[in-house]
């Protein structure tokens, strides 16, 4: 499964500087538009990682656990 986010990307200089708006705290870097594309995704997946983790510490004993597919 696949989920597409929106890359805002900026020249600053000689280096172009990332952020995704849909997930707060995601931002990257590079010398190139791709390295910079590349760089955002390997945070947005960091960012999403952990705040799944974070959710599922304080599950209350019995709660029941399933996944969503959204397309």
């Amino acid at each position: 499964m696949t989920n597409e986010f929106t890359a805002i990307i900026e020249q600053d200089g000689d280096w172009y500087i990332g952020y995704c708006p849909e997930v707060a705290g995601a931002n990257g870097q590079g010398r190139t538009v791709e390295a910079c594309k590349e760089s955002l995704r390997e945070a947005i997946v960091l960012v999403l990682e952990e705040r799944r983790a974070d959710a599922l510490r304080g599950l209350p004993e019995g709660a029941i656990r399933d996944v969503v597919k959204v397309a």
